[in-house]
């Protein structure tokens, strides 16, 4: 699938199965879905709520409310994240959308890279729910370079999806 006013010459496509990634230029991106043995609720609640992000994120060394009211729109949750090397970096996001229970979108807005993210979830039955992780990274400066190496990123950032169902178990 190319992207409206894109050409084949400017990206490149993988697809695996649950997986969808498209590596621009100008762009990196990513998304995956897990099915969630819980109610739609629930798991929304949970991928709202940022002092989770360490229970399913493994890159996510610390995080806490900043500002806001938790799990609403404009609430900024301040995290410290592991980055090259292993050195801590910031990765604060701010919540831009909340329609509960069906979409979260999150932008991050202190760090080396500044995303944008959304969640959105599908009842499947009264305790299952499926959850499609977006990211999406436009490059500045030197990190344009770094084109692979950031898609490598963002991709594994929207993998930790996978994480959720194991986490929201414990």
């Amino acid at each position: 699938m190319v992207p409206e006013g894109a050409t084949r010459a400017h990206h490149r496509t993988s697809v695996a199965p649950a997986l969808a990634r498209i590596v621009f230029a100008d762009m990196a991106h990513a998304k995956h879905k897990v099915t969630v043995p819980r109610p739609i609720g629930e798991v929304y609640d949970f991928l709202a709520d940022g002092l989770n992000d360490p229970k399913w994120r493994p890159d996510v060394i610390e995080v806490h409310l900043e500002s806001g009211a938790a799990s609403t729109v404009g609430a900024v949750y301040a995290q410290t994240m592991k980055g090259p090397g292993g050195r801590p970096i910031k990765g604060d996001y701010r919540i831009t959308l909340a329609d509960v229970p069906n979409r979260l979108d999150f932008q991050v807005i202190a760090g080396p890279a500044r995303p944008i993210g959304s969640f959105e979830l599908v009842k499947l039955s009264s305790t299952s729910t499926e959850v499609s992780f977006t990211l999406d990274l436009v490059p500045k400066g030197l990190m344009k370079l770094m084109g692979s190496m950031i898609a490598k990123q963002v991709e594994s950032e929207a993998a930790a999806i996978q994480r959720v169902p194991e986490a929201m178990a414990s």
